[in-house]
């Protein structure tokens, strides 16, 4: 009776993780859909709108790298559940203050404060499932966490599309807010109960710059998620730009790109999940995940007179592709010990949105000398293919015992 009510808690947790990853995901991408019309609407000119958005993402992207350290350190030093309270309450209010801005600085600053705040939600859901559930089991929780969560992005595109771009922020902020009232009932990690007075350092940053071998472990768990926003943050969401360089039948729609290409991700998700069980190798998953990048992404980028039925229907292959996301997140989890798997778990994810800074600025520097298309190609082979160097220097995590710190 009791391992049963146990289990109803565990699944509970999972629900709530998910509906917080829905809510997440809805937050993280709004700016993606809703950039050409809230540009549009504030008086950005069209010659300005790729520049402008790069910017604001960037500051948004930021600020995600920024919060995964600051979430990390709070969720191995004082627990995984403050941290899901903490990130969700901070960038609800930073999306509703984003319907009120009016020009480009002011839009970048507040979606710096809800990168900060975006930053804390997935690692810590995905590390209190799994420290919550067999070890055998914990792969079916997290897929169905990431499996929900990104249908937030499809949510995004239709409230962008039957509100106003000011709107779309307005409900973003709500469902938050409304969120925090079902994490009333929800429980703390019991690997961080057991190990909270153990004389171990918890949540240091500085733990993974000490150690050589920890080190590489974690810039491996960074490479091999490399690939994944460079697709949505880049190749979806200059679908306008790279449709003009394609000569497209009509202009791609970044908004309706950005929702198949999230459809894609929520199945890649669950097969990729699933997958991963049937093999018991999450390795193997992640390398056949790169090669799907590789061939969708090229497609896309040499289909000249590309029609928006096409367009779409790479979109959500190259989701498909990127697909490993929660895969990618709970290898991070499962390669370090309690004292350090929230930190790692938090950062990387938001270590690897943020290397779209890196990445866009180096796309954008060989666009003007090799144009849109080949540059786009370039920054996506060398990107995957860091990510198979990473994946070959991990060890298989599938089925590991996650009792266990850091020293």
């Amino acid at each position: 009776m009791e391992e049963t009510a146990n289990a109803r808690k565990v699944w509970l947790l999972v629900m709530v993780a998910s509906l917080g990853y829905f809510v997440d995901i809805y937050d993280l991408i709004i700016f993606s859909i809703v950039r050409v019309q809230s540009f549009s609407d504030i008086g950005i000119p069209d010659t300005d709108m790729r520049a402008d958005g790069e910017f604001v993402l960037n500051m948004q992207m930021a600020g995600l790298l920024i919060g995964g350290v600051l979430w990390g350190l709070i969720a191995d030093k004082f627990g995984r559940l403050k941290v899901l309270f903490g990130s969700i309450l901070l960038y609800s209010l930073a999306n509703i203050c984003n319907g009120f801005v009016n020009d480009v600085p002011t839009y970048a600053w507040v979606r710096f404060v809800a990168g900060i705040g975006l930053a804390g939600e997935l690692g810590a859901g995905i590390t209190l499932v799994s420290e919550s559930m067999k070890k055998n089991k914990r792969g079916y929780g997290t897929m169905i966490v990431a499996g929900v969560g990104v249908l937030g992005a499809i949510l995004a595109y239709y409230i962008s599309a039957w509100f106003s771009w000011r709107t779309a922020y307005f409900v973003g902020g709500g469902m938050g807010i409304c969120l925090l009232l079902l994490r009333v009932g929800t429980f703390e990690s019991g690997l961080f109960t057991e190990q909270a007075n153990q004389d171990v350092a918890k949540g240091s940053v500085r733990m993974l710059f000490t150690n050589k071998e920890r080190l590489l472990r974690y810039l491996c768990c960074l490479g091999i998620g490399l690939p994944i926003w460079f697709v949505v943050g880049v190749l979806v969401t200059q679908a306008p730009e790279i449709g003009k360089a394609l000569s497209s039948e009509v202009p791609l729609s970044a908004g309706k790109g950005v929702m198949f290409t999230y459809l894609g991700i929520s199945l890649g998700d669950v097969l990729a999940g699933l997958l991963a069980q049937l093999l018991k190798s999450r390795k193997k998953v992640v390398f056949f995940c790169q090669l799907l990048i590789i061939f969708f992404a090229m497609w896309y980028l040499t289909s000249m007179g590309i029609s928006e039925q096409r367009f779409l229907v790479l979109a959500f292959l190259m989701g498909l592709g990127v697909g490993y996301w929660a895969t990618f997140v709970t290898i991070a989890a499962e390669q370090f010990g309690t004292n350090l798997r929230a930190t790692v778990a938090t950062t990387a994810p938001n270590f690897v949105r943020g290397a779209l800074i890196p990445s866009t600025l180096l796309y954008g520097w060989l666009v003007p000398q090799w144009g849109i298309l080949h540059a786009a190609m370039a920054v996506t082979l060398l990107l995957s293919a860091i990510a198979i160097f990473a994946l070959t220097r991990l060890k298989e995590s599938f089925d590991k015992d996650l009792n266990y710190v850091e020293v």
